[in-house]
């Protein structure tokens, strides 16, 4: 089938390039976002942001609201279950001048869910219509919304609809869809035959899907087979901030290149430089371990290199790491794994994580 990249509108901005970046607490922060804005990628969401801690200006928070002048659009993600609270947090997010602000209804992790935030709002949808409606009227910028289909296996599709209709009603620009329940977590296969149903009962609103878009090959078939205005990749782009390039050019026509050793550890490099630069060395060294663990998996040797950076704890540590492994001694075994098991190999889905 013949397949026309389009853009997306949010309101009065448009965003070329119909991939985006999902929110991903713990990695989407401010280095990381701007790695992947390197790599093509064109509109993104802060991590989620809890209301009440942005509403007093916590200090661990205020750091989640910080970006880059070269960040633009850019939705910051607020979580929370009181429309008075969410408004205000709301102001203070467009007034210090994300582009959007984005209402997560969709968050399935157990600490939201018993606070009765996040994905716990699909079962009150009245409660989640009252906080678009205040937020809405709070804030000049555009309103988004992103939830889940429903949030017990079980149940009925009957929430999301309302809270669907809820949220266009009251003037948000845009949906974001995950094709599974909250009960589900990450688990099991996402519904993108739900997608589809929801962006044929709106036609004429922006609708961007979530779920299991864990390479670039499934984030292209989404787009061409659901009729969607966008999808958002998570879990696909963690340690592979290169996802986006990688789309561009299947869209293009191109083959899709996993980046050489060399680059790895450029892009490895220019990451934990900015990680340092933002958190200072103690959490940057944290950070990067983590992120570290994530990059492995586009290693020859991943399993091997993964728990030396579990190890790791300085940056002198993290430059042995690649001295090590990053060489040209690992290249051609990169290039057998390439062929062995193809760019979706590489870019597998990685368990326990969280967006």
């Amino acid at each position: 089938m013949t397949f026309e990249l389009k853009p997306f509108r949010i309101g009065n901005l448009q965003v070329d390039f119909p991939i985006a970046l999902a929110p991903l607490a713990g990695y989407s922060d401010m280095p990381f976002r701007r790695l992947c804005r390197q790599m093509g990628c064109e509109y993104a969401t802060s991590e989620m942001m809890l209301d009440s801690c942005i509403a007093i200006q916590s200090k661990q928070q205020m750091s989640l609201i910080a970006f880059g002048d070269d960040e633009h659009p850019l939705a910051g993600q607020l979580v929370g279950n009181t429309p008075e609270m969410m408004a205000t947090a709301a102001k203070m997010v467009a007034d210090q001048g994300f582009d959007v602000v984005d209402l997560n209804f969709a968050c399935p992790v157990n600490k939201a869910i018993k606070r009765k935030r996040g994905g716990r709002l699909m079962n009150d949808p009245k409660l989640a219509i009252e906080i678009i409606h205040a937020v809405v009227d709070a804030v000049d910028v555009p309103v988004t919304v992103k939830n889940r289909q429903r949030y017990n296996n079980d149940d009925t599709e009957e929430n999301f609809w309302q809270m669907a209709e809820g949220a266009r009603d009251a003037g948000c620009a845009m949906l974001t869809v995950h094709g599974r329940s909250v009960e589900q977590k990450y688990t099991g296969p996402a519904d993108w035959d739900f997608l589809r149903r929801v962006k044929a009962h709106f036609p004429d609103w922006t609708v961007l899907g979530s779920g299991d878009v864990l390479s670039p090959h499934h984030a292209i078939e989404l787009l061409k087979t659901s009729e969607l205005d966008g999808v958002v990749v998570a879990r696909g782009v963690i340690g592979n901030p290169w996802f986006f390039r990688q789309c561009r050019a299947i869209l293009a026509g191109d083959e899709p290149q996993v980046p050489t050793l060399a680059e790895q550890a450029e892009v490895m490099r220019q990451h934990f430089d900015a990680q340092l630069e933002f958190y200072g060395e103690r959490i940057g060294c944290k950070n990067m371990r983590k992120c570290g663990i994530k990059y492995a998996r586009n290693h020859p040797h991943a399993r091997k290199l993964r728990m030396t950076f579990v190890d790791m704890k300085t940056r002198k540590d993290f430059d042995r790491i690649l001295g090590e492994w990053y060489t040209d001694r690992y290249e051609a075994e990169l290039r057998k794994k390439v062929l062995r098991e193809g760019i979706s190999g590489m870019t597998c889905h990685m368990p326990n994580v969280r967006p």
